[in-house]
């Protein structure tokens, strides 16, 4: 798998994708960039979830040298706003701007920030029409153009718009399209308004999973740091590994779990040998109870005893699903793999499971009711078994003076409540990884406020 730095990128923006927490490329990344930055129109078959944004990102980036010189056509303005703060992450040592235009927003506040004269425009086709028959946004000047997937555009009914808009695009353009799927309306499309187009498809193969436990739980990315922490309260794992998107998610990731009290280290590509073996061995040893990882760091690791795994992010490829959660259930030991997933990400949840043949069951998110109910449950069996282990006399003696000055029951509920862990409410703050996109596509990091707090059972 090469690296960004082999692909022909200039300094800033390999500056703005270190600083975003990219390991390496994926594999649209790696087939699109440098066809896209050679000037070839291409058509791309990828999922949601495959990195496409940065793959397209990246060339508009490096190739845009005039106002109003690429434009992206988006289908919702969810994504278009998506796309943007992308671009503009990408961009930012360039001083690349673009600006999402989508209705909904005051068209007027969309006028004046055209009047600025951002390099790219990403746009919804409604909207672009709006301004088109305005006489407000003029296409004269684009030579790239990204049509975002194609198909959802299609089935909103927007590939007449579409079709508009690009014959007010000069033909000498770049045109670059993306699609999960090619019914003919989208080939009809790029036979009609692109250039000898390279294809590539990064659809999934079938791969085979471990046999075990796995669920998902639909979470709205500000609230998964909560749900992941009432998680591990309610399975108290023995040893578990969660996995993050990029090795800026694995550190903040892992320093929130201390925060909370969690004994948990991270691992990833920034790290020297030295450092990787000690996080490496302080699990191993059971000194840490929760390795945070990304997937390139986890390859090749051969670890025993996981009882759980964490898709903290959705992995971007059925084959990386696999491999993630073939670190547990090992040695004929049942395993359990939980992803948390955003709403946005259900389409690619079910294509890896398209691709896997398996079922991933949903759960519903945990309440803090169901945590606490866990957490007695769990401190009632420690006690159970730390008694049926035998007690030595000196606790019995210690027991007995107790019993004189304080009542049975009392004195047992008191044993469970300091087992029982108070809720944490400890502030973390975690940077927004929504969805496909890298960590910093969003306008502002998300502050997020532990509504329940939790702890695991055993503390540092």
């Amino acid at each position: 798998m090469p690296i960004f730095e082999e692909l022909g990128l200039s300094l800033p923006v390999l500056q703005a994708i270190a600083g975003m927490g990219f390991e390496e490329p994926t594999p649209i990344q790696e087939k699109t960039i440098p066809l896209a930055l050679a000037g070839r129109d291409l058509i791309g078959r990828a999922q949601t979830g495959t990195g496409k944004t940065a793959a397209f990102g990246i060339p508009l980036v490096e190739r845009v040298d005039n106002p109003l010189g690429a434009l992206v056509i988006a289908p919702t303005r969810e994504l278009a706003i998506q796309v943007a703060e992308e671009l503009n992450k990408i961009g930012q040592y360039k001083r690349v701007a673009a600006l999402p235009i989508y209705g909904g927003q005051d068209i007027n506040r969309q006028i004046r920030a055209l009047k600025n004269r951002p390099q790219i425009i990403v746009g919804t086709p409604g909207r672009l029409m709006d301004h088109l028959r305005r006489g407000t946004l003029r296409l004269s000047q684009v030579s790239l153009v990204v049509l975002d997937e194609a198909d959802e555009m299609l089935d909103m009914g927007f590939i007449d718009d579409i079709k508009t808009i690009l014959q007010e695009v000069p033909t000498t353009r770049q045109t670059m399209l993306f699609s999960a799927t090619m019914p003919q309306p989208i080939q009809e499309l790029a036979q009609r308004f692109m250039n000898d187009p390279e294809y590539i498809d990064v659809t999934p193969k079938e791969v085979t999973v471990p046999n075990m436990q796995q669920y998902y739980i639909e979470v709205q990315e500000q609230h998964k740091f909560d749900v992941f922490c009432r998680l591990l309260d309610m399975h108290s794992p023995e040893r578990a590994i969660v996995f993050g998107r990029t090795k800026r998610r694995v550190d903040e990731l892992a320093e929130g779990l201390n925060k909370r009290g969690y004994s948990a280290e991270g691992i990833h590509g920034d790290l020297t040998q030295a450092k990787r073996d000690t996080v490496m061995r302080h699990f191993k040893e059971g000194l840490t109870e929760i390795l945070v990882a990304t997937d390139v760091a986890a390859r090749g690791l051969d670890i025993s005893g996981v009882t759980h795994v964490y898709n903290f992010d959705l992995p971007q490829d059925p084959e990386s699903y696999v491999h993630r959660i073939g670190r547990t259930g090992r040695a004929g030991q049942p395993g359990v793999a939980t992803t948390l997933v955003a709403p946005r990400e259900i389409g690619h949840l079910r294509m890896i499971e398209r691709a896997t043949k398996k079922r991933i069951v949903r759960q519903p998110m945990p309440t803090v009711t169901e945590v606490l109910r866990e957490q007695q449950r769990i401190a009632v069996d420690r006690l159970l078994k730390t008694a049926s282990d035998g007690v030595s006399g000196q606790y019995k003696e210690l027991a007995e003076g107790l019993l004189a000055e304080t009542d049975s029951i009392t004195l047992v509920a008191a044993a469970l409540k300091l087992l029982t862990k108070e809720p944490d409410r400890t502030p973390v703050t975690l940077s927004d990884e929504s969805g496909y996109r890298p960590r910093s596509s969003r306008r502002a990091n998300t502050s997020v406020h532990r509504k329940h707090g939790g702890h695991k059972p055993r503390r540092k």
